[in-house]
């Protein structure tokens, strides 16, 4: 199973985390939902890497007794060319380096070039693609094989819309 985790902050505080888990990189529908509702989240700190995602989504896993063998997060694996930590390496070293993470940011960042670029159907802008424990080539070919016809692939939508459902 591969989860697509999304994390919703409501000001300071997360509301909740949430996955869609699928088997094929295809896949238009989830096989599984999971929603964590989270309690309390550190503040961000001013000039320092935002990793408030983090314990959100390890809850998500523990408190779910998820195993994936791959976890795309919305977001960046590195910062950089130089691979600069970014939340998605955290993640990984987190889980021991035992599950690749995907990153897939709408937003570049001036220390990526276009080698993380992918451009999904004829959109007009790139998604920008990190990633750790997984080859880049391979990373963005399964991105670009992900359903929907929009820049975004169905299940991220997905993630997020869960992430943000009050109920």
């Amino acid at each position: 199973m591969k989860l697509i985790v999304a994390v919703h902050f409501e000001g300071a505080q997360a509301h909740a985390a949430a996955a869609a888990a699928f088997d094929a990189w295809d896949a238009a529908e989830a096989t599984q939902t999971y929603v964590s509702r989270i309690a309390h989240v550190e503040p961000a700190v001013r000039g320092e890497l935002d990793l408030r995602e983090l314990p959100c989504v390890m809850q998500l896993l523990r408190e779910h007794g998820l195993e994936p063998e791959l976890i795309l997060i919305d977001g960046f694996v590195h910062l950089d060319a130089d691979e600069m930590p970014g939340l998605g390496q955290h993640l990984y070293h987190a889980l021991g380096g035992r599950v690749p993470i995907i990153g897939v940011s709408k937003k570049r960042l001036a220390g990526l070039g276009a080698q993380f670029e992918v451009m999904r159907e004829e959109e007009a802008q790139p998604l920008y693609v990190t990633c750790a424990g997984i080859d880049i080539g391979a990373a963005k070919a399964r991105l670009r094989a992900m359903h929907g016809r929009k820049r975004l692939p169905t299940l991220m939508k997905l993630a997020a819309r869960l992430a943000k459902n009050k109920d």
